[in-house]
């Protein structure tokens, strides 16, 4: 399936100046993201410069508000890493050993968005194992049920990621590790997006389109500011270590399906956190 950039039109830097687009992409990256208790409130209206788009030419050079709000993921894993921050702090200030606090942050992360990274973590492991054909693997994904790789999958991720924060130990580093794997890991959505064409021709990745490449560069900025503020150069070492597994995965996407789709996106940002997070234990 041949692959067209969505039109980038004269929206983007008015967009990217504009503090009602930023605050409706965070809004709307924390709905999508996560399963947080909320207010009912509408999101803000989109800026008014989007709302005066009248003719047709203007209307398709308007980026698509799901494809637009990527830029704000890194925002999002942020805010959720110092949820699990702060819960494995919590855990080791009552006394709790480090592998028990290790297993609750990494639950709060789940709990927090409804392992909606997770259950596409074991939906491309069962795909890209079980399929024989293109088409099969695709089916495979779309079941809701798992699967032994699935299973298998989930297992060695979590407990890689619980062994991981247990070898760091330290609250500090554990925090800004969690902080800024989660805001790398959710860099690399985008950045799939934007690199491989949807896998089908409906569904989520189908729908958001592909960004336009300043809110890729966006979001994969703030993943890096935030690794180096918060962690130094191992910070940015353990970044490019989990780009390179991001842009692998791609690889293996690109071979098995021919492209992305959600659980793929999910499966990308469970492995690339979990290799931030290796890659950060290793250097430290």
């Amino acid at each position: 399936m041949p692959f067209e950039s969505e039109p980038e039109g004269k929206f983007e830097r008015r967009i990217f100046f504009s503090a009602r687009a930023w605050w409706r992409d965070i809004g709307s990256a924390l709905r999508f993201l996560t399963r947080l208790p909320l207010p009912h409130a509408a999101l803000p209206a989109e800026p008014d410069f989007l709302d005066e788009a009248s003719d047709e030419e203007e209307e398709a050079s308007a980026p698509k508000p799901l494809g637009r709000a990527v830029r704000a993921y890194p925002l999002i894993g942020a805010l959720l890493g110092i949820g699990a921050g702060f819960a494995f702090a919590i855990a080791t200030g009552v006394g709790l050993p480090a592998l028990v606090a290790g297993v609750i942050a990494v639950a709060l992360l789940a709990l927090m968005t409804g392992a909606l990274h997770e259950d596409g973590l074991a939906d491309m492991a069962d795909g890209f194992g079980g399929g024989h054909t293109v088409e099969k693997k695709l089916a495979i994904m779309r079941d809701s049920s798992i699967g032994a790789y699935g299973v298998i999958a989930l297992v060695l991720v979590l407990a890689a990621k619980v062994g991981a924060l247990a070898d760091l130990n330290d609250i500090g580093v554990v925090m800004s590790g969690l902080i800024c794997a989660a805001a790398a890991s959710r860099a690399a959505m985008p950045a799939m997006m934007r690199w491989l064409p949807p896998a089908r021709s409906d569904g989520l990745a189908a729908e958001a389109g592909r960004p336009a490449a300043v809110h890729v560069w966006t979001a994969i900025a703030i993943a890096v500011i935030l690794s180096v503020l918060l962690l130094t150069w191992s910070g940015l070492v353990a970044f490019l270590i989990a780009a390179a597994a991001a842009f692998s995965v791609g690889l293996l996407a690109r071979r098995q399906i021919g492209g992305h789709t959600g659980d793929v996106l999910g499966g990308t940002q469970q492995i690339t956190e979990l290799i931030f997070l290796l890659a950060l234990a290793a250097i430290r």
